[in-house]
């Protein structure tokens, strides 16, 4: 196995950790999930750095690199939901894991076919944005669960501090609307390829 494939599999064992600790809910495994999201979303940039300067890049690191990123986006969102200091609406939550369920069972389908489906930047683009608000997110989580309010009372932390729940919300709901739209181009980029997959018989 490649090292680039071993820190993608490591990203999803973290992933599963950082769904934990935001879920305990408190202020030690909050600041834990914060760092351990941090460090798998620079593994994320690290893994694809090496694969190329090492000349590895494999057909399991094409699939599992971009699903690595749906389980830890997934982990980060579905522990949000659960946590009722913020308002992080569960249907935006339904639909950013319905697009990427979708997306991976098409990249799965093309991998039957012997084809790869690579991310290219547009899905990149749409990681990142989900990656920086659930960055935001858990920094806001932190906010929330810090008992400091005399030490924020005349700083602009006040206004984030007073605002996390509408913040969270809307940043949930952008999340979502751009996952949704680059999942809808993904689906049409790749419709023909798609309608033989389900026409084409296969043999017994």
């Amino acid at each position: 196995m490649t090292v680039a494939n071993k820190i993608t599999i490591t990203r999803i064992f973290i992933s599963l950790v950082v769904f934990v600790m935001l879920w305990i809910n408190t202020f030690a495994t909050i600041v834990t999930g914060i760092v351990l999201f941090m460090l798998a979303t620079v593994s994320d940039v690290i893994d694809g750095i090496i694969a190329r300067k090492t000349k590895t890049t494999t057909s399991f690191g094409a699939i599992a690199d971009p699903f690595a990123d749906k389980i830890l986006i997934m982990a980060a969102f579905l522990a949000f939901a659960a946590i009722k200091e913020i308002n992080v609406p569960l249907w935006g939550v339904f639909i950013i894991m319905l697009r990427e369920l979708t997306i991976s069972t098409l990249r799965a389908l093309a991998a039957l076919h012997g084809k790869v489906m690579k991310a290219d930047s547009y899905a990149k683009l749409k990681t990142a944005v989900q990656m920086v608000c659930a960055i935001i997110i858990m920094l806001l989580l932190l906010l929330l669960k810090a008992k400091a309010n005399a030490v924020i009372a005349n700083t602009p932390l006040k206004w984030l501090y007073s605002n996390a729940p509408g913040i969270s919300f809307w940043l949930t709901i952008i999340t979502a609307r751009v996952t949704l739209l680059r999942g809808i181009i993904y689906i049409f980029n790749n419709f023909n390829f798609l309608r033989k997959s389900w026409s084409k018989k296969t043999s017994k």
